[in-house]
């Protein structure tokens, strides 16, 4: 009985605690969900007062307590609310990422009211870089979805904007349009702040259109509200534009005392914001310019406005200098253009670096933006070039049409490899290429390499000897793509110059430290050679030997110069060593880890069989969203030869509108296209259909643009020209139900 007494009271006590501790988790996600609120409220008030540091701080706090209760929605707007907060202080980088992620999960959560906030928000960031288009990609899509779930005020917000964005296009009859908008729901909510900006915007736009009397209406309404609800920004804002309708209307006296409001003003509006900075913090210094700028604009002021004891004649001197020295000031502190007088040869120092750095970053901004449009447009032809010539090899042409279309795809090929060729060294000089390391078989991928050109190689009579050193472990941790794409420039070029002779593989140890392998390489030949003075050269883009070399053999001379950098990448050196008639031997070092536990025997490689045979495709329906007919026209046969049927639209709007009425299992998106573009059109469909799989097919240099494919909702990215296996590959895991391992962005 004592016994059965001892189980109950036990059996109690479990009871109790187990009840005990769910209060106790109950109260412990209670007091975490206060903190977290805690902090988002004293975030909200430091962000309002200017404490930008104090505001990101707390921000932190509340996401850490976020994820820790797993609130996906606070995570979400805390994400939204941070960017907006480090752009503010300068942290681009770093606003984009936390925007990035703020839309990875909202949309992931349907929280499509938030979504709309941060895609508001990264259209002004992009806005205020000047990427205009881009801009009202983000607002479009921001009011799609603020309408979508019937939150009219907030789309003053967005028409306002895009009215900013159209002011600075020039587009100004659009502008007027949207500030129309943003008038009509800023009143009926009661949004003075926005009602306010709204009247000063339009005042700006009826003085480019000339139409001084309605610019002064609504400007000196504008401020009329921001005064009685002391909005500073604003007031500040709106004395600044009446200074440019009275400065158009010939009032110049007028033009300048609004200029003076504005400067003094804008010294107040600095003191609070420093005084909310924290001391020691270097946003403090970005003022300097600006106290500097308007403390010389105060001195001209003075000059120019001191009362005079002179004669008539030397009054109306004065009222002309005055009248001068306005436009002048006006002029100069429009245009940015005031500096700091110094005659310390350190300043000037100083301002030629300033100078070069900013005129290297333009060219550089250049050149990404001059391959950028060029590979795109030589992309979109080559996809037709390529896709129609392989289109009739396969439809048996004539016996004597075989060799000129072989030709065609010959040259289509090598001007595609002369465009990627240029590409890679773009993003080898530019830092942009990472490494990606992982297990594989040293000795497979050697022997892989010399299979693939085994068939070049025999139609220069060349035999190729592999040398792999007795004991050398097989399995390492490395970049195999770039080992590959080293091993297949240096061996492609040994055959390329070596006629009826030898090429000699060898890798083999020079050190090893622990799992820390030094490995050599050679790829010899005993082919044409290279001269002593071309040999210091030979690692240069487009350098070839000689002009003689470069048309008797080919190539576009960048594939050492990639290699090279591939190497340096991979923290290696390489060396050469050549003579005229007698052949060269390119050597080459890398450091390798050695992985033991992946020591597998050689598994012999599967024959690659057509995955598309074993689905059925009865029932399958795509969408090609194209603008280029020839490119349509392609795309829909090579899909029809592969048993699938496509619908074609050639804008973003009509894909929208196909989408909602039919249900399809994949839709090929250009990106490029009158109207919306296949980023847009693809954003506005991922408000109402998260699940279509949706490939970007296009011709984009797409090394910049990967987080602009990612937030819109792509699955993968196709780039034109496109290989026949890939496109396949990437469909069967879309109809097949498998997860889309994309190449992009994983």
């Amino acid at each position: 009985m004592s016994r059965i007494k001892y189980h109950i009271f036990v059996f109690l006590a479990c009871f109790c605690s187990l009840i005990f501790a769910q209060q106790d988790g109950v109260e412990d996600k209670e007091m975490l969900t206060l903190r977290l609120n805690e902090h988002l409220n004293q975030a909200k008030l430091d962000s309002e007062r200017g404490n930008y540091y104090n505001a990101l701080d707390n921000f932190d706090k509340a996401l850490e307590v976020a994820e820790k209760i797993d609130d996906k929605p606070n995570q979400g707007k805390i994400h939204t609310k941070m960017a907006k907060v480090q752009f503010l202080v300068g942290e681009e980088d770093q606003a984009n990422i936390s925007l990035t992620k703020a839309i990875q999960i909202q949309r992931k959560n349907d929280d499509y009211a938030n979504l709309a906030i941060t895609y508001n928000i990264k259209g002004v960031i992009h806005s205020t870089k000047e990427e205009y288009e881009n801009a009202l990609g983000y607002f479009k899509s921001a009011n799609n979805l603020f309408e979508q779930e019937d939150l009219e005020e907030y789309t003053s917000e967005v028409s306002l904007n895009k009215a900013k964005v159209f002011i600075a296009q020039e587009r100004y009859e659009e502008a007027k349009a949207q500030l129309e908008k943003t008038i009509i729901v800023a009143k009926k909510h009661d949004q003075d702040r926005r009602l306010s900006s709204a009247l000063i915007e339009s005042g700006k736009v009826y003085c480019a259109i000339n139409n001084p009397d309605m610019a002064l209406s609504q400007t000196e309404e504008g401020l009329s509200i921001a005064q009685t609800n002391n909005i500073l920004e604003n007031v500040n804002e709106a004395f600044v534009t009446l200074s440019d309708i009275h400065e158009k209307n010939g009032d110049y006296k007028r033009s300048f005392e609004y200029i003076k409001k504005h400067i003094h003003l804008s010294d107040s509006i600095l003191n609070i914001k420093r005084e909310n900075l924290p001391q020691g913090i270097s946003g403090l210094s970005i003022n300097k310019y600006k106290d500097a700028e308007n403390a010389q604009l105060k001195a001209q002021i003075d000059e120019v406005t001191a009362e005079s004891a002179f004669t008539r004649i030397t009054t109306i001197l004065s009222i002309a200098l005055i009248t001068i020295l306005s436009l002048l000031t006006l002029s100069l502190y429009k245009n940015n253009n005031i500096r700091l007088n110094t005659n310390t040869m350190l300043h000037k120092k100083n301002d030629e670096l300033i100078v070069a750095k900013e005129k290297a970053e333009l060219a550089s901004k250049t050149k990404a933006n001059f391959l950028s449009t060029v590979t795109h447009e030589l992309r979109t032809p080559l996809y037709a070039v390529t896709g129609l010539t392989n289109m009739l090899l396969d439809e048996d042409p004539k016996e004597h049409q075989i060799p000129h279309l072989k030709s065609l795809k010959f040259s289509g090929d090598y001007l595609l490899t002369f465009i990627n060729d240029i590409l890679q060294i773009n993003k080898i000089e530019a830092n942009k290429v990472e490494l990606d390391p992982e297990n594989f078989n040293l000795k497979n991928k050697l022997e892989n390499v010399i299979s693939a050109l085994s068939n070049s190689a025999k139609d220069q009579d060349t035999k190729i000897h592999f040398d792999y050193e007795n004991g050398l472990p097989e399995t390492f941790v490395g970049d195999q793509l770039k080992i590959s794409q080293i091993l297949i420039n240096l061996l492609g070029n040994a055959i390329k110059f070596t006629k009826d002779g030898d090429i000699w593989v060898r890798a083999y140890k020079i050190d090893q430290k622990d799992n820390k392998y030094n490995l050599r390489f050679e790829i010899e030949d005993n082919g044409i050679g290279i001269t002593k003075e071309k040999q210091d050269q030979m690692f240069d883009s487009f350098s070839q030997g000689s002009v003689q070399i470069n048309r008797k053999y080919g190539g576009t001379g960048l594939g050492l110069s990639i290699v090279k950098g591939l190497i340096q990448i991979l923290k290696g050196k390489i060396y050469l060593k050549s003579e005229l008639g007698k052949g060269s031997t390119f050597f080459f070092e890398i450091p390798l880890e050695y992985d033991e536990d992946s020591e597998k025997p050689v598994v012999e490689e599967v024959k690659k069989v057509n995955k598309m045979e074993s689905l059925d495709l009865s029932n399958v329906k795509i969408l090609i969203v194209e603008d280029n007919k020839i490119n349509q026209m392609i795309t829909k046969k090579i899909l029809n030869k592969m048993d699938l049927y496509c619908d074609v639209v050639d804008n973003g709007e009509a894909a929208v509108e196909q989408v909602k009425e039919v249900a399809y299992d994949v839709v090929l998106m250009d990106i490029h296209m009158p109207g919306i573009s296949g980023l847009e059109a693809t954003k506005i469909i991922r408000t109402f259909d998260k699940d279509l799989t949706i490939f970007a097919l296009t011709a984009v240099t797409l090394e910049d643009k990967m987080h602009e494919f990612g937030e819109a909702g792509f699955d993968d990215i196709i780039s034109k020209p496109f290989k026949q296996e890939d496109f396949e590959d990437k469909l069967h895991a879309a109809l097949s139900g498998e997860k889309i391992v994309s190449s992009f962005f994983n």
